[in-house]
């Protein structure tokens, strides 16, 4: 059986220890992590913010969402290809490229005054995104040994934890606090909408920067080795031809719906009289408690995958996510605020497990299905949307039921649809 350690290209001499260069690579790509994860998670002020701007209802704010997360969806799969053809590095400049010029957006769409802009300024900034993840995500898991990509992966996302929760202070500090209440009745010309502006061209200004900086770092180049025999007798055409990877395609789908269902939501559940009753700024800061613990559990993480089965602990953690949000959706006070904020923590490991587990045994089609995890991250566009029409109809304690649903497809995952079989 061939092995499918991943090898350097124009590697040193046998015997040379190639690892400082695999420590100095990583470092570098930590830094995406932690800046897309704070560009991601400001969509859940953004939501809130521009739902009382607009006077948007639940499913309409939830066209944040929808544009977003649907980049994923639209550009995943040419961004595979794309980075198969230029490499990881090349494909992370241009990832970085194309996000600046999306946060640059905001600015006229601010001046202008128009919910449509703001949406369009969204899917570039996501495209740009989208890039970076197809690009950085299989870096990270091939580089270094196959056994410990998911504890390596983990570390790295723990990072991007990190900047998922300084979003929320921030952006309820920099945005949410010029709303009065998220009730109010004031038109959209009355309220600022300009409070946008500044955020997003100094994340612009940092994405140029550190592209800059990483166009100067020598990452070494990484390509998988063939898996001949590995995975699939003979081997496999096409990445889809892997039955783990279309489960895992699945799996990355219910995480991020129902990760960003919870997320964006946040804000107005804990303004509800019976849960919590705080105001937008408030209310926006605990959002962070939700992202930080998942940057705890990712820490943790990191440590316990190299002592458990990565597949086990995906399949504890989906169950106590279901758990804990069944306890939120039918309790009030404290413990419905907690508990919910606590699924963070179990939401903490599945993208980094979920990702190696879906790509084992790959080879050259690592990038291919690379392409293909990350267009299923556009569960976070279509559950988000589901859960704002239920909450309109039936309020947030009934729409908290989907990502039940989706934690307990993620425990399945876990125990039984993460195991590689051979090739369709």
């Amino acid at each position: 059986m061939a092995s499918t350690t991943p090898a350097l290209v124009n590697s040193p001499a046998a015997g040379t220890d190639t690892r400082p260069r695999y420590t100095t690579a990583l470092s570098a790509v930590t830094t995406l992590f932690f800046l897309w994860g704070f560009i991601t998670c400001l969509n859940d002020i953004l939501i809130p913010y521009l739902k009382a701007i607009f006077q948007l209802s639940f499913a309409q704010a939830n066209l944040i969402n929808l544009c977003f997360f649907g980049a994923y969806f639209l550009v995943s799969i040419p961004a595979g290809k794309l980075v198969a053809r230029v490499g990881y590095k090349r494909g992370m400049l241009i990832g970085f490229a194309v996000a600046a010029l999306g946060a640059y957006l905001f600015y006229p769409a601010a001046a202008q005054r128009v919910y449509g802009l703001f949406l369009a300024a969204l899917f570039v900034l996501a495209a740009g995104i989208t890039i970076l993840q197809v690009a950085a995500n299989p870096y990270v898991a091939i580089l270094g040994p196959a056994r410990s990509a998911a504890a390596r992966l983990t570390l790295t996302q723990a990072f991007n934890s990190l900047g998922t929760a300084l979003a929320p202070w921030l952006g309820s500090a920099l945005i949410l606090s010029n709303l009065p209440t998220l009730n109010t009745a004031a038109s959209a010309a009355t309220l600022d909408v300009t409070a946008v502006q500044i955020p997003y061209l100094v994340i612009g200004t940092v994405l140029l920067l550190i592209s800059l900086m990483l166009s100067r770092v020598n990452l070494p180049q990484i390509v998988p080795a063939t898996e001949e025999g590995a995975v699939a007798a003979g081997g496999a055409a096409r990445a889809w031809h892997y039955r783990h990877l279309v489960l895992g395609v699945g799996g990355i789908f219910a995480y991020v719906g129902a990760e960003v269902s919870i997320g964006s939501h946040l804000v107005n559940y804990l303004a509800l009289p019976d849960v919590a009753g705080l105001n937008p700024e408030a209310a926006g800061q605990r959002v962070s408690w939700y992202w930080g613990a998942a940057m705890v559990g990712r820490f943790l993480g990191a440590y316990w995958l190299n002592k458990f089965s990565p597949a086990k602990l995906l399949a504890c953690n989906a169950g106590a996510a279901a758990v804990l949000v069944l306890i939120s959706s039918t309790t009030t006070g404290g413990i419905a605020m907690w508990s919910l904020l606590t699924v963070g923590l179990m939401n903490s490991i599945m993208w980094p497990v979920i990702f190696p587990l879906a790509l084992s045994g790959l080879g050259r089609h690592t990038a291919e299905g690379s392409g293909l995890l990350c267009t299923a991250v556009v569960g976070g566009a279509l559950v988000p949307m589901l859960f704002g029409v239920v909450a309109d109809h039936g309020g947030l304690r009934l729409a908290l039921l989907l990502p039940v649903l989706c934690y307990l497809y993620i425990l399945w995952y876990g125990l039984r649809g993460s195991r590689p079989l051979a090739a369709a």
